[in-house]
């Protein structure tokens, strides 16, 4: 079964940035499209980011273009998150998802979550 651990949330004021990382657990030789979601209380969880199997090709959520960025490691499907100028809007628990296809047409699917790491901005 496949496994993603996140890490790097936090509270931070406005303005601030943070970078979240996400890795899967053991080890994986054969990479895939994955991304980032949020959940901000009462609201459905919604996509942030996503990134092809190569890192040659990336998706943004309109609210997060200029401010946030996404990348891959050097690890096999280890990803991260660069989140810069934050807003008390972005406020949501950030989860970590993986595909089991290399890229996506369209919406970015996931097929495998992680437990979600708190990320908190301050007025």
């Amino acid at each position: 079964q496949v496994q993603l651990v996140e890490s790097g949330g936090g509270l931070v004021q406005a303005g601030g940035s943070l970078r979240l990382s996400c890795a899967a657990s053991g080890r994986t030789f054969s990479s895939t499209a994955m991304g980032w979601f949020r959940q901000a209380p009462g609201k459905e969880r919604e996509f942030v980011a996503a990134i092809n199997w190569s890192g040659s090709s990336t998706s943004y959520t309109d609210s997060v273009k200029g401010r946030f960025t996404i990348s891959r490691g050097n690890i096999v499907n280890t990803v991260y998150l660069q989140m810069n100028s934050l807003k008390p809007e972005d406020t949501a628990v950030y989860y970590c998802a993986q595909s089991n296809a290399h890229d996506w047409y369209g919406d970015f699917i996931p097929d495998y979550w992680g437990q979600g790491t708190q990320v908190t901005v301050s007025s």
